[in-house]
């Protein structure tokens, strides 16, 4: 079992910046693929961006990139995800996930575990 605990949310003004950060604690492995996804209410929760824990390989939606940052640091078993020039539509509760999948996994059913969420708002 892996556990992934989610912080750094808030309240930010468009244009503005937040760092979330995502702890993994439990049975961690250097072979997981860390994501970061996102659910506005009403909507489906959509991919935002992975890394592999490994070898550092991100990947992002198209809609974040340019202005969200994956990172990892092995040491403190940690993911961030940095993002900048926040729109009031980035407004959603973001989770961390974690899977031993392969190939750039992006869809919902593809990781096993996740974590409890935080919520971001971007006010307008």
């Amino acid at each position: 079992q892996v556990q992934l605990v989610e912080s750094g949310g808030g309240l930010v003004q468009a244009g503005g910046s937040l760092r979330l950060s995502c702890a993994a604690s439990g049975r961690t492995s250097n072979t997981y693929t860390m994501g970061w996804f996102r659910q506005a209410p009403g909507k489906e929760r959509e991919f935002v961006a992975a890394i592999t824990w490994n070898i550092g390989s991100t990947y992002y939606a198209d809609s974040v990139k340019g202005r969200f940052t994956i990172s990892r640091d092995n040491a403190k078993n940690t993911v961030y995800l940095q993002m900048n020039s926040l729109k009031p539509e980035d407004t959603a509760v973001y989770y961390c996930a974690a899977t031993l999948r392969v190939g750039h996994p992006t869809r919902r059913y593809e990781y096993d575990y996740w974590g409890q969420g935080t919520q971001v708002t971007v006010s307008s």
